[in-house]
């Protein structure tokens, strides 16, 4: 939803076999961030937070939620604006700069990476989305052709009582029935279903 992925820089086969180039291709990722600026949907979004309890999930790897303002946001594929240990996953640190290097360590002395998850590793942040989408009482799909796995599957653990509302301007392949597909692009669609939820809950923008 108008942000930036990760589109295929990171591998861990390529991190092992050309590390520098890995590293420059997230410091270019990381310079397009911090020049983008949140949309508006992005700053709908945050709105929703003055009449609902907003969890977003994204893909993306960029901070424009949390620059719009939404304060509770999970991140699946990591954040370009952090790094973390080679040795300790756990390790994570915001880099405060544009650029890492070859040489840049952790506290424990190893090599520091992108926090990003790369393919073929796994998602840690997946049990955390499923149980937060399980206790929704609506959610909002936002920019996906949900067909990526294994995030795309994380829609069905939507109970059968919760709505579901995709906005994208694509034909997508829905296999749940209950979906309400919005065609249109997020900046168009999403303020103005938010401002429709906003004064169901008795609040006007």
């Amino acid at each position: 939803m108008g942000g930036i992925p990760d589109r295929g820089g990171g591998h861990p086969e390529a991190w092992i076999a050309d590390p520098e180039r890995v590293l420059r291709f997230y410091d270019l990722r990381r310079e397009q961030v911090i020049k983008a600026e949140p949309n508006t949907a992005h700053h709908a979004i945050a709105a929703l937070e003055k009449g609902y309890h907003v969890d977003v999930v994204t893909q993306n790897i960029d901070d424009l939620h949390e620059r719009a303002g939404s304060s509770r946001v999970l991140h699946l594929h990591g954040e370009i604006r952090k790094v973390r240990s080679t040795s300790d996953p756990a390790l994570i640190t915001e880099l405060n700069s544009t650029s890492l290097r070859l040489g840049d360590r952790c506290a424990l002395g190893s090599q520091l990476r992108p926090h990003i998850v790369w393919f073929g590793e796994e998602v840690p942040g997946l049990p955390l989305a499923a149980s937060l989408v399980e206790r929704a009482d609506r959610l909002l799909v936002i920019g996906t052709s949900l067909q990526v796995y294994p995030a795309a599957g994380i829609i069905h653990y939507a109970s059968p009582e919760c709505p579901v509302v995709l906005i994208d301007p694509n034909a997508v392949d829905i296999r749940l029935g209950r979906v309400l597909h919005i065609l249109a692009t997020a900046t168009a669609g999403v303020p103005s279903l938010v401002d429709r939820w906003l004064a169901e809950s008795g609040i006007s923008e």
